[in-house]
């Protein structure tokens, strides 16, 4: 018979068990909507897009109606995002993709759709090196005189992003928030300005006319600019960290998305505008990155411009330490359901960290890093050598497998309603998340069609089919490990997806 004192004295079995949970759950309550929203946006690193894929779309691709396409875009990853924010409020997992198609195409293509979610987020992260690298030198070498090689500052930067990602996840928030809303308006008074001191062709509307986007180079200008757009998906990875999951992860996507849609359009807007929308290829092409800013140099001045060219670094961070937040919550969520070695499915200390997957991210980044600098041999000594191979490579490779899954996660919404019952009732949705799924495959094929385009490389280069081949090998090997644990060790199938709830079914099985 139970005493009343043993009720309020847990056993030491109920202490451990608590200790485990714990362990293998993350830490609830961290994250409001404010923080979520931040550490969402920060991914999309607002200064690095304007600065970097907006002057490289109009050079490369030619297509003057970038603005237009980023409102098209835009419509395409709300219609995404009405399915995927249902199937949030029914599946709380840092897994996020691959617990969705879990739950929708099971246990197998959620194995497969798990490494391929590791692998996209940790190139989309590691890429980012390379030009964080060569702008931190070129600020050592303009500023201070001093000639430093790109991969110390890169080194050195992903030592730091490690040691913030051991930190409670709120205190990351924060400073993903400052640097966010510093680069923010930042561009804001540089659309001001344009918009204030147009070029020769005045507030031209141009930009937004249909007859733009006409011509063969549309549809890998739509691969460059949806990668603008990554980071809104991840906040259902930080859902098990929230107060109100159900609430403030749909609510965040949206705004997410939206806010990113309408300032994308606007600022390529202003590009075009700034230059007229004559001459913004030409400028472009002549400019490259420096675009943004040769055109604020006339309209706001010296110091403005070197404030910019800081926060283009810092920008950069914020995205580096978002990314590495998302990969940890990968590692986690598939070391806690058998995916990866168990001690990945533990949190780290007070912090409630995922600490085993940051330090995961953080070896990978360094060994990427050190592997670049060590081959990229560079006689002729062009210094862009690491934006134009580890920042677009691996950019292009972790876009294309992100692109994948959210294609695949729009098909497994539909069939976890359909299997649910709940058709009927989740009609509209179902429609919104097929045609999304639809226009998202459109958009992978362009990319693996143009790959070369998208890296650089000649219509002949094994690149063109190597390097996607990484997500298509990263897809193969899930699948089969799925397989392999279906048929040896079906606990642990069954177990794909569920996340926390698994465990939490457990407990209460042994309870």
């Amino acid at each position: 018979m139970t005493t009343d004192s043993s009720r309020t004295s847990p056993s030491a079995s109920d202490r451990i068990s608590t200790f485990k949970g714990q362990e293998r759950a993350l830490r609830a309550d961290r994250l409001g909507t404010g923080g979520l929203l931040l550490s969402v946006l920060a991914a999309t690193a607002p200064l690095m897009v304007v600065a970097g894929v907006m002057p490289t779309t109009f050079a490369v691709m030619g297509i003057v109606g970038q603005p237009l396409l980023f409102v098209v875009l835009g419509v395409v990853l709300i219609l995404f995002s009405v399915g995927y924010a249902e199937m949030s409020r029914h599946v709380h997992n840092a897994g996020a993709f691959y617990a969705y198609i879990s739950r929708g195409l099971g246990g197998t293509a959620g194995a497969g759709a798990a490494l391929v979610a590791l692998v996209a987020y940790n190139a989309l992260q590691v890429g980012i090196y390379g030009i964080f690298g060569f702008e931190v030198s070129g600020l050592f070498a303009t500023y201070a005189d001093i000639e430093i090689a790109w991969w110390i500052p890169a080194l050195v930067a992903a030592l730091a992003v490690g040691l913030l990602g051991w930190l409670k996840i709120d205190v990351n928030a924060r400073v993903l928030g400052v640097l966010l809303v510093i680069e923010v308006l930042l561009v804001v008074i540089f659309d001001i300005a344009a918009l204030a001191d147009p070029g020769n062709e005045g507030l031209s509307l141009h930009a937004f006319n249909p007859d733009t986007l006409t011509g063969a180079g549309v549809g890998t200008a739509l691969c460059f600019c949806i990668a603008a757009f990554l980071g809104f998906e991840q906040a259902p990875v930080y859902a098990e960290e929230t107060s109100r999951p159900h609430v403030l992860v749909p609510r965040v996507m949206f705004f997410a998305v939206g806010g990113v849609a309408v300032f994308f359009a606007l600022s390529s807007w202003a590009l075009t505008v700034a230059t007229g929308p004559a001459a913004i290829v030409g400028t472009s092409q002549k400019q490259s990155a420096g675009l943004l800013f040769f055109l604020t140099e006339s309209r706001l001045g010296g110091t403005f411009t070197d404030v910019l060219h800081v926060l283009f670094v810092t920008g950069m961070f914020a995205a580096l330490l978002s990314f590495h937040n998302v990969v940890a919550r990968y590692a986690f969520a598939m070391g806690r359901e058998g995916l990866l070695p168990a001690a990945f499915g533990r949190t780290s200390g007070s912090s409630g960290a995922p600490g085993t997957g940051s330090l995961l991210q953080t070896v990978v980044a360094v060994v990427v890093v050190a592997a670049f600098a060590l081959t990229d041999d560079n006689p002729a000594g062009d210094p862009t050598a690491p934006v134009l191979h580890l920042f677009t490579w691996f950019g292009n490779i972790g876009a294309l497998g992100v692109i994948v899954l959210m294609a695949t996660a729009s098909l497994s919404v539909v069939v976890f309603f359909v299997r649910r019952g709940a058709a009927g009732a989740q009609a509209w949705r179902l429609v919104t998340s097929a045609l999304a799924g639809i226009a998202l495959l459109v958009i992978a094929g362009y990319t693996v069609k143009d790959f070369e385009v998208l890296v650089g490389a000649g219509p002949d280069s094994s690149l063109s089919w190597v390097l996607p081949g990484i997500i298509g090998f990263a897809a193969l090997a899930g699948v089969v490990l799925g397989l392999v644990l279906r048929a040896r060790a079906p606990e642990k199938h069954a177990r794909i997806g569920l996340g926390n709830e698994a465990f939490q079914l457990d407990k209460a099985a042994s309870s």
